[in-house]
């Protein structure tokens, strides 16, 4: 079988090299001409030639074409280089299924994807799992937890479905030291030190969860040069075993799919399984209160009942993740008083959304590469009529699919009671549309100096990526 794996960017090396193991043929199609030199050596020593799609005139028989979800190409674009080619298409989402058939099958397995709220679903999950030492992907990174201890694989990595396997990849090799398999302590080679998984990936899922949950499509932004969209490519959560979504967007987007076993959470729709019975917000401790009916488990059982948690979850879309989050582990069978306990712990992400005391100012973040304008009205929203709090909005662009609607969001703001301070490129675009008088800070750090030498709150809403603004 002849294997194209169009688009190195995205994992395509890691996903070219892992079928070159299994001795079958594969090209490389580098789509984007990003391919850097370490990895074409790699490609080299695997045998994987690096083609373009005019070489396909020169094959025959079957090819099996791995391609991304947001490809700008459609599959007749491929097919007219060689329409004699018997063809299977395959995105990377799926062969990455097909590559680890064989991996996990006695560990829950958890994959995350949606528009908003994936990396605090993971990190809720972390907390209620982490007695089962979990092994994570997320858009901070690949990380392996033992005993509580936080051990990071990787730090630098996407949630392309190909990091699935790099992620399992790294945990083989520090569960299996190669010293200690030279020295012939054999015993070293199979030991597993985790006994969950839970896997963040953008647009879409591989499949390979027992549980996939897709948290939300706030905003159904296009991809591939506008041939698809977020909605499209996000479906792919319907290929896992047991799905949990939340009730809007299956009913805006997904009411032709069936699925045997599919369980929906809503804050505000009492039809679906899993829905709020009171919420009293607050900014340490948000107190939720669920019911929920009819339950499809992962081991087929129907189950119904109450559960109250209190975690920290200031605003609306804080809470329609942690009602993600108990639909996810309901339908994995974890005990309520687990669930209970592990969302008492969490207390936010570092860099995302959370909370800390400066001297005497409540400084409140919500750091994220995917904020958008929905993002922003839900988070000031939080602060109600809280007047002591600068508000302060910013960032960069050009870090995911989704852009910011300028005007909505300056019309949203010029009738905003606190103080306002904007920021960054995001804040200077926002800037020139206002029709009322707002400070501007080239640098976010000074904002964090105003509210505290003005004894003022702040909440600073700021799209990046928390790696990048570290350095900064």
């Amino acid at each position: 079988m002849n294997n194209l794996v169009i688009d190195m960017t995205h994992g395509g090396v890691k996903i070219a090299i892992s079928l070159a193991k299994k001795r079958e043929t594969v090209y490389a199609y580098d789509i984007y001409n990003t391919l850097k030199n370490i990895d074409k050596k790699m490609l080299e020593i695997y045998n994987v030639k690096i083609i373009d799609l005019e070489y396909l005139k020169n094959l025959t028989g079957n090819i099996k074409v791995i391609y991304p979800v947001h490809l700008p190409l459609t599959k007749n674009d491929i097919k007219k280089y060689n329409q004699n080619l018997n063809y299977t298409f395959l995105t990377h989402h799926e062969i990455i299924k097909e590559l680890l058939k064989d991996w996990g099958k006695n560990i829950p397995k958890i994959e995350i994807t949606g528009v908003k709220g994936k990396t605090s679903c993971v990190f809720m999950l972390k907390e209620i799992l982490i007695n089962e030492n979990p092994l994570i992907l997320s858009s901070l990174g690949a990380l392996l937890y033992e005993k509580g201890n936080e051990k990071v694989l990787k730090q630098n990595i996407s949630i392309t479905p190909a990091n699935i396997k790099e992620t399992i990849d790294l945990a083989y090799k520090i569960s299996n030291p190669i010293c200690d398999i030279a020295n012939g302590n054999c015993e070293s080679q199979n030991i597993k030190k985790y006994n969950c998984a839970i896997f963040e990936t953008s647009l879409g899922a591989s499949g390979i969860g027992d549980v996939g949950l897709l948290t939300n499509i706030t905003e159904n932004y296009t991809i591939a040069k506008n041939k698809s969209n977020a909605a499209i490519a996000k479906s792919q959560i319907f290929n896992c075993n047991t799905v949990v979504i939340q009730k809007e967007t299956l009913d805006n987007y997904y009411t032709n799919i069936k699925h045997k076993k599919l369980n929906t959470f809503s804050l505000d729709n009492k039809n679906a399984n899993l829905t709020v019975k009171n919420v009293i917000y607050d900014l340490d401790k948000t107190k939720v209160q669920v019911t929920y009916n009819n339950i499809i488990t992962t081991n087929n059982k129907v189950i119904s009942g109450e559960l109250e948690i209190n975690t920290f979850a200031p605003g609306k879309h804080h809470v329609k993740n942690v009602l993600g989050v108990i639909t996810t582990c309901l339908s994995l069978n974890i005990p309520k008083n687990q669930i209970i306990n592990g969302l008492k712990n969490y207390k936010g992400i570092k860099g995302r959304t959370n909370k800390k005391i400066i001297e005497n100012s409540i400084i409140i973040e919500e750091i994220n590469p995917g904020i958008n304008t929905k993002t922003i009205e839900e988070s000031i929203n939080m602060l109600k009529d809280l007047e002591n709090y600068y508000i302060a909005i910013g960032g960069d662009y050009g870090i995911t699919c989704e852009e910011i609607d300028e005007y909505k969001v300056s019309n949203y703001l010029n009738n905003i009671k606190q103080d306002i301070i904007l920021t960054g490129d995001v804040g200077a675009g926002i800037l020139k549309k206002m029709n009322k008088k707002v400070k501007y800070s080239k640098d976010f750090k000074n904002i964090y100096q105003q509210a505290i030498h003005n004894n003022k709150n702040l909440l600073l809403i700021y799209r990046s990526d928390y790696r990048k603004l570290n350095e900064r």
